[in-house]
């Protein structure tokens, strides 16, 4: 397996090929991996950012949004003369000063769903880092076809989400399991505002997720949803249930 990193490679991810979860077998298999970021803001900036950092091979970024002021409060890779640049490039740049051994590939359009679902053929893991039910909805159809493990995340307020769905993962929900055909009124950053931290938390952990199924390292969060209230510092972990009646994982 040494022979898939070069001595640039053994040095840099040293302190995690350390860990007996990952050591040389799982550096290796991050630098053969592909995972596609479906949204470059608050959540999608950390989690690329320690998705490079920890070596993953291709890293495909989604986004057909520019950087605005409003964004810097919480979308921290990104810096004030990066103002109206295309949000992916903005990032694909952060990303290069961190680590020019990580492969990027830049996608600055809204996909379509048969778009979409080709592009996840080709990745090892999807990461939703949208904002909207609709995206979601249509990521997690898509992934479920696809067969990849979905790392879902939401940040609003003082509050954070995080779940794993997984179509490789025995009984595993999917993201349509746990919302349904909701109708609701849609909440975003913009309407109802976000602590920059709270975002921070939940896209580092989509990251950590991540990792974790590239590398085969203890258990994902499949199954079960965890909520952070920031307020308080207060996690509650929600068990997840496939829902018998599912029009995509169990259509």
């Amino acid at each position: 397996m040494d022979d898939f990193l070069d001595d640039d490679q053994l040095l840099r991810y040293s302190r995690q090929i350390m860990l007996p979860q990952v050591d040389i077998a799982g550096q290796a298999a991050l630098s053969e991996a592909s995972v596609l970021v479906i949204g470059a803001g608050g959540l999608g900036n950390p989690a690329v950012m320690y998705l490079a950092a920890a070596g993953v091979g291709k890293i495909v970024i989604v986004d057909d949004d520019s950087v605005d002021v409003t964004n810097l409060q919480r979308q921290v890779a990104f810096a004030s003369d990066q103002v109206g640049q295309a949000k992916v490039q903005a990032l694909a740049d952060r990303i290069k000063q961190n680590n020019p051994l990580v492969s990027v590939e830049l996608i600055s359009k809204r996909l379509g769903e048969n778009e979409l679902l080709e592009l996840m053929g080709l990745v090892t893991v999807v990461l939703d880092c949208t904002d909207n039910f609709d995206s979601r909805f249509m990521i997690n159809r898509c992934s479920w076809q696809a067969g990849k493990p979905l790392v879902s995340a939401a940040a609003i307020g003082f509050e954070g989400q995080l779940s794993v769905y997984d179509p490789g993962a025995e009984n595993s929900p999917c993201y349509q399991c746990l919302y349904g055909d909701i109708q609701s009124h849609e909440l975003s950053c913009s309407e109802n505002g976000v602590l920059g931290p709270v975002v921070g938390v939940m896209g580092v952990l989509q990251a950590l997720e991540a990792l974790k199924l590239v590398t085969r390292a203890g258990q994902p969060l499949v199954g079960r949803l965890q909520v952070f209230d920031a307020l308080n510092h207060d996690w509650r972990t929600i068990k997840l249930r496939k829902d018998p009646s599912c029009s995509v994982c169990n259509g």
